[in-house]
């Protein structure tokens, strides 16, 4: 099969790419490099033996995907490209709507227009907005809480409709919940530029003494300790989803939703108290007001993933933050 990769070199995208290439998958990746690093493509060519086809671009610009598509046929389309960070979505919501919906609906028109109709989606936990029960089902009500999650939701109601309009179409709807780790080379792993926005890089920039100290936003949850818990999922389980969807959406048409999670929940507190047993380091931290925008607890039932990507998450927390510190350790000694 040859795979379109939108944000190929990201953190997520490019550990799928890694997954893709290791079953026998042809990629092409686009990616404007906003938030990752051309390097990236070589240590997927370590970890490989294979070297994907890369674009530099934006998604917004029609003529650049229209070009890809006129080089290659493509048997299905993995849409990982988009901005995704919550509280900057918050300060900056037109940026949000503009990007991450202009560019779905581009790449949605250049798909149809070449009949490429298999599509895997990268949307997100957030589009269950506060949740009303837990663990989330897949049929929970939907809402969102900022910008980024109404932006994940309102492309899914998009290949919703689409679907409606086009029997022909075939979409996975893939709801993350918080992957964290790193492939076990320690080439691949996240390290956003800036001050990152997601818990375990910035536990790391702590770690790594790039910054003095983890701010923790809020310990007046409704909590075992106050703090925030989430699902956290090894990225390489994740990618590994990203391939079972794949194979189900080729054989069949439709559209569907499937949370990909372990069914645990953490707190920060207990990631960060983990964090420091696996790698033998003191993660000093410093309890802050709440942000805007999150909520208290969100963790998965991922039974129907498993049930119909016959997909399920196999790593443990020590597993995500021994290989999240190995990776930035790796690339620090270099």
């Amino acid at each position: 099969m040859k795979i379109l990769v939108t944000g190929g070199c990201g953190y997520i995208g490019s550990h799928t790419v890694v997954e893709l290439l290791e079953n026998d998958c042809e990629v092409v990746i686009i990616d404007d490099l906003s938030n990752s690093d051309k390097i990236v493509l070589n240590h997927i060519q370590k970890i490989t033996g294979k070297m994907p086809i890369f674009y530099e671009g934006d998604m917004k610009n029609f003529d650049l995907l229209r070009k890809i598509f006129q080089e290659h046929t493509f048997d299905a389309v993995i849409h990982f490209a988009g901005y995704k960070a919550v509280g900057e979505s918050v300060q900056k919501p037109l940026m949000y709507y503009e990007n991450n919906l202009e560019s779905t609906i581009h790449l949605c028109e250049v798909m149809n227009e070449f009949h490429c109709k298999k599509l895997v989606f990268s949307s997100s936990a957030t589009v269950y907005g506060s949740p009303e029960k837990l663990p989330i089902k897949e049929d929970a009500k939907l809402s969102t809480t900022n910008p980024y999650g109404t932006t994940k939701l309102m492309i899914e109601h998009i290949l919703r409709d689409l679907v409606v309009s086009d029997s022909n179409w075939s979409i996975a709807l893939l709801r993350y919940f918080n992957p964290i780790g790193a492939h076990t080379s320690g080439l691949l792993g996240e390290n956003p530029k800036g001050i990152p926005n997601n818990l375990m890089p910035y536990i790391i920039k702590v770690a790594t003494k790039e910054l003095p100290q983890l701010n923790v936003f809020g310990n007046d949850y409704d909590t075992k300790d106050g703090t925030g818990v989430r699902d956290y999922i090894h990225v390489v389980d994740l990618a590994h989803g990203h391939l079972c969807a794949v194979n189900k959406i080729i054989n069949s048409t439709g559209i569907d939703a499937y949370n990909l999670g372990t069914g645990k929940g953490y707190s920060v507190l207990e990631l960060v108290s983990t964090f420091e047993r696996v790698n033998n380091i003191k993660i000093p931290y410093e309890i802050c007001p709440r942000r805007s925008g999150d909520i208290a607890e969100c963790y998965a039932d991922p039974s129907y993933a498993k049930e119909k990507l016959n997909w399920e998450a196999t790593k443990n927390l020590e597993e995500m933050c021994r290989d999240s510190y190995n990776y930035v350790s790796n690339i620090n000694n270099k």
